[in-house]
């Protein structure tokens, strides 16, 4: 006899079956409860203005509402905002991010109703999943994380991990960083990076500005907000939305 265990893994639910000699013995199907996992971006409406906390809260698609802090906005908020009402303005091709103008913002002192109103679109990252009758909290600061780098996009400037102690080696990977960095972009050189070459770091930088570019393209695309523009690789990977079969033989 040959016992087969198959397990289909999908965005939505769990399926579980068991056959013998190809004969269905035993099924189960599990619904996956779709969470708002730490460093997914999206692209939410702005719902309600909270003036008293200096705070807002934003529609990503959560049961509650999702919230931000007008110091969680970033220095580079005001800038993305700007660029991504150009990007809705036109769906038809996107406005080169290259190109695009940096604002000057403070994100320390200042008022959640001037930098925002009810109805705006904007593109935020999760810090902190949805918690009891909290929703997600966010941030208007955004960044994509890789083994040796850390992409931000707007960003002006170049970071080396403080636990890399030879300032040779600091100033090799600032100097190497600044050579191929994307424009309006910062980056920060994590400790992993040190005696890296500058094809790996280069080749890494590469894949996290495209993750950047597909962002901007699907927030382009959308009909309406909110909608999940990126998602984490972990919960994204292929392997996570798969079938895989184990099959058991007798001993002979």
């Amino acid at each position: 006899m040959t016992s087969e265990l198959t397990v289909n893994v999908q965005p939505d639910s769990i399926q579980i079956a068991i056959t013998e000699d190809h004969n269905l013995v035993e099924y189960q199907k599990d619904a996956q409860e779709v969470t708002f996992a730490v460093g997914n971006l999206y692209l939410g409406r702005v719902k309600k203005l909270m003036p008293g906390l200096n705070a807002c809260f934003v529609d990503v698609g959560s049961e509650k509402e999702a919230f931000l802090h007008y110091q969680d906005l970033g220095p580079q908020f005001m800038s993305l905002k700007k660029y991504i009402k150009q990007v809705r303005a036109n769906r038809k091709k996107l406005a080169p991010f290259a190109k695009a103008q940096p604002v000057q913002f403070d994100e320390k002192q200042g008022n959640i109703s001037t930098a925002l109103e009810q109805g705006d679109e904007i593109i935020v990252q999760v810090t902190k999943e949805p918690i009891s009758t909290k929703g997600p909290r966010l941030t208007g600061e955004i960044s994509f994380a890789g083994r040796f780098l850390v992409l931000i996009p707007f960003g002006d400037k170049v970071s080396v991990s403080s636990k890399i102690k030879s300032n040779e080696e600091r100033a090799r990977l600032k100097q190497l960083i600044h050579s191929i960095k994307p424009k309006n972009c910062g980056v920060i050189v994590r400790t992993v990076a040190e005696g890296k070459r500058v094809a790996e770091l280069d080749n890494e930088l590469s894949i996290l500005y495209q993750r950047w570019e597909d962002c901007l393209t699907r927030a382009m695309k959308v009909e309406k907000a909110p909608e999940l523009i990126f998602e984490e690789t972990s919960r994204s990977h292929p392997a996570r939305h798969a079938e895989l079969v184990i099959r058991v033989y007798p001993r002979k």
